[in-house]
């Protein structure tokens, strides 16, 4: 199994995660942005944490897929159908652990239930399966999720 292939699958992966994401904002079935999400626990200026943010969602996008195919390469086998059953399990540790809890946690303009009355957070906490952000959020990252896992398990499969 080629790592090259999980890579090369990761970016075709997160191209598709990352715009199916934006076009469910455009079309206002959640106020997720996770590229500006992660942009701004780096800097304040909103055009910069843009960009900031696609340069960090695209690397995680990346090591996610050498995490697939590190999972891929101990159990031997790699597919279509297992990759997007990882991303299930991605999205929701994505969900609860990594944006749920994690980046509200260490974000420094990001509300959490441990912020004080009297402070001013910038961004609401994405809450559990980022539901702050939209009934419809989750089911978008889930589904998403799935085919980004999708891709990758694809990729490595058929460079097999």
């Amino acid at each position: 199994m080629s790592a090259w292939a999980a890579l090369a699958g990761g970016f075709v992966g997160t191209v598709v995660l990352t715009s199916t994401m934006r076009a469910a904002t455009a079309l206002q079935l959640t106020r997720m942005d996770l590229p500006f999400l992660l942009g701004t626990a780096f800097t304040t200026d909103r055009r910069k944490a843009k960009v900031v943010g696609y340069v960090l969602h695209f690397s995680f996008g990346l090591a996610f897929s050498l995490i697939y195919w590190t999972v891929f390469a101990a159990i031997d086998h790699a597919g279509f159908i297992l990759g997007g059953l990882f991303g299930v399990a991605h999205a929701l540790f994505a969900g609860t652990a990594l944006v749920g809890i994690l980046l509200p946690a260490v974000h420094p303009r990001m509300a959490h239930d441990l912020t004080a009355a009297q402070s001013t957070p910038l961004l609401e906490t994405p809450g559990f399966m980022l539901l702050n952000y939209g009934r419809q959020t989750p089911v978008v990252a889930v589904a998403a999720h799935i085919v980004y896992g999708a891709i990758v398990g694809g990729f490595v499969a058929l460079a097999a």
